[in-house]
């Protein structure tokens, strides 16, 4: 029997939140700083441990610290979605059970990466997840970093568990956008997992997106959605073209690294990453301070 209607986990924006360290630690007064500061700004939703959280580099101790930490902070004023996933079913089952039982609203679970799962081996993967816990999950799709692009025939052999409810698809295949929405309607909801494509994920039916731009814009990004669903599509538009050269520019080397910078330059965090990360080249750093200075007095 398929489950038709699925309550989504949130509509709009969700920042996909930077971890910030200091001397090689969580800096957590700069994460306290920098959640007050989303929900301050109207963000739908939170997400640590996902990839902008560089969650690959965190030790267990630190993936555990950094939840409990967020959701002692947060305190049920918006949702707090956490990423459990990994290459390793075992590791994504133990890092979902710690993630329900301190504080998470629903949890972001990646594709399997670097094994590239076999077409069930990776529906199984899912499954045994979603067996360990009644949150809602989130699939995340990102071809690019895991090498694996999850099917249609893969969403629907998964669409009838009950708490498989979303989709934050990464990929820059609109059509295949399209046929999840067409397909399978209110059993999942699709979140963007692009900045740059916002609004045409809404056009189509979307829920919103998942955003790394959001860390540094969290009103501005939100407001591209609920302009949008509140009718007024030019406004929507019109925010979509005004952050797209700065969103193109987040990525022009490898996410976190200028969305970092970019908040160091707002004063939200050190400009410190992990290897294999390293700060941006000075060319793309100047580009990103001369394009701040349109939405904010540096």
């Amino acid at each position: 029997m398929q489950n038709k209607n699925k309550a989504s986990v949130f509509t709009g924006a969700a920042t996909a939140l930077i971890t910030p360290f200091f001397d090689g630690k969580i800096d957590f007064l700069s994460l306290f700083s920098l959640i007050d500061k989303q929900i301050s700004q109207k963000i739908s939703a939170i997400v640590l441990c996902g990839t902008t959280g560089e969650a690959a580099t965190l030790s267990e101790r630190e993936r555990e610290s950094l939840i409990c930490a967020g959701a002692e902070r947060i305190d049920g004023r918006i949702p707090l979605i956490v990423g459990v996933g990994s290459n390793n079913t075992e590791s994504s089952i133990k890092y979902t059970r710690f993630a329900a039982s301190h504080g998470a609203d629903a949890l972001l679970v990646v594709t399997p990466y670097y094994n590239k799962g076999t077409k069930n081996g990776i529906i199984e993967h899912y499954k045994s997840i979603a067996n360990e816990t009644e949150l809602p999950i989130i699939v995340y799709n990102v071809p690019s970093r895991t090498g694996v692009d999850l099917s249609i025939s893969q969403l629907e052999a998964l669409s009838d568990i009950k708490n498989i409810v979303a989709i934050k698809e990464a990929s820059t295949d609109i059509e295949k956008a399209e046929k999840i929405v067409s397909i399978f309607g209110e059993r999942y909801s699709l979140y963007s997992g692009n900045d740059s494509l916002i609004l045409p994920y809404l056009a189509i039916g979307g829920k919103g997106v998942i955003s790394v731009i959001s860390n540094i814009l969290p009103k501005e990004t939100n407001e591209i959605c609920s302009f949008f669903f509140n009718g007024d599509i030019e406004k929507s538009r019109e925010l979509q073209y005004k952050l797209l050269r700065l969103i193109n520019m987040m990525f022009e080397e490898t996410n976190p690294a200028p969305v970092k910078f970019a908040a160091y330059l707002l004063g939200l965090c050190k400009n410190e990453l992990r290897l294999p990360l390293s700060p941006i080249q000075k060319e793309l750093s100047d580009k990103i301070e001369i394009e701040l200075k349109n939405f904010t007095a540096l």
